[in-house]
């Protein structure tokens, strides 16, 4: 296994391992969850040379002793970057998309998180697909149990023409993500997708650079691909390409409560970012109401108004000034470590 960390970049060139698409590298961003870690690596590794030439882990300085497992491994194609810092999870997919390309100068990547792995024989799908006219591919996300993983189902944007917008925000069904229906068709175009089973291209990279990690957690991953589609880049969903995604280990909460605490600055802060990137003339008018029912969550936070208020205040603040940089020591505090 190659062990790096981030101040010692050297770049290294891998064989080239070809198979239909070229060379594919996988990038996995891992933060204390070890025993999910432990499937998905060898669920990659378990794949061809020829199919996967590299796996390149980003461990966000975790606490669960990840790092001394990935220091034992000893699979010459697993690199880790052991992380002094978290970077959440926009800056460990930048930092390990960035040191994919420097060591491997792959043709593809795949991206995930370390709950989520391929189905196994999703990467010779990948091989076998016709992929002339998509920059990007998103893969079809389940949960172990079978059931469409709702939170990695790619969509468009629903603020695409007047007659969507009108039924987005008249609450006339989901017309934003795919169907039941298209995860059993055929291939189709999307605006935009998360980091589980996305496979970027060399030119993907090229249009869109890489993943703010300035935005720390929530919404890079649809920010990025937004990016990628407004650069004029493809983005196709291959529903015969399957992912599994195992997140019944978060422990996220939900919108109106978030846990931990700190989330909340981010997720606000980076919503408005992403109905900036959508919603174009619409922009004021939903973010104002949105901003509207975003006050009201206070009463679902008892004991922990004020730090609410004031994490919702520098979300709205920086979100509508377009501020990226705020240090996360600061939200931690503010949130009382919580």
């Amino acid at each position: 296994m190659g062990t790096d960390r981030p101040e010692k970049g050297a770049r290294m060139v891998g064989q080239a391992a070809q198979s239909g698409q070229g060379r594919l590298v996988a990038v996995v961003v891992t933060y204390n969850r070890l025993a999910q870690l432990r499937v998905t690596l060898p669920r990659l590794l378990e794949a061809a040379p020829e199919a996967l030439q590299a796996v390149v882990v980003v461990d966000n300085a975790s606490t669960d002793g990840t790092g001394d497992w990935l220091r034992g491994q000893d699979d010459g194609r697993l690199h880790a970057i052991l992380s002094p810092d978290n970077l959440g999870g926009a800056g460990g997919f930048n930092l390990g998309m960035r040191r994919a390309v420097e060591m491997f100068d792959p043709d593809w990547l795949v991206v995930m998180d370390d709950d989520a792995r391929p189905a196994p024989e999703a990467l010779a799908a990948f091989h076998a697909a016709d992929l002339r006219g998509w920059d990007a591919v998103a893969a079809a996300v389940y949960y172990p149990d079978g059931a469409i993983c709702d939170m990695n189902r790619p969509a468009m944007n629903p603020f695409r023409d007047a007659a969507t917008f009108l039924r987005y925000a008249g609450g006339q069904g989901d017309v934003a993500h795919l169907t039941p229906a298209d995860y059993a068709g055929d291939a189709r175009r999307v605006d935009w997708s998360t980091f589980v089973g996305l496979f970027l291209s060399r030119r993907a990279m090229q249009m869109a650079g890489y993943p703010d990690p300035r935005l720390f957690i929530y919404a890079d991953d649809v920010l990025f691909t937004l990016g990628l589609t407004r650069a004029g880049g493809q983005i196709g969903f291959l529903p015969e390409i399957r992912f599994e995604h195992d997140c019944s280990s978060l422990a996220g909460g939900s919108s109106r409560r978030l846990h931990p605490f700190w989330k909340t600055y981010y997720y606000h802060r980076n919503q408005i970012f992403l109905y900036r990137a959508l919603a174009g003339r619409w922009f004021w008018p939903v973010i104002l109401l949105l901003v509207a029912k975003w006050t009201l969550k206070v009463r679902h936070h008892k004991g922990q108004r004020g730090p609410f208020l004031k994490l919702l205040w520098w979300a709205v603040r920086d979100g509508l000034t377009g501020r990226r940089d705020m240090d996360p020591a600061i939200v931690f505090r503010a949130a009382g470590g919580g």
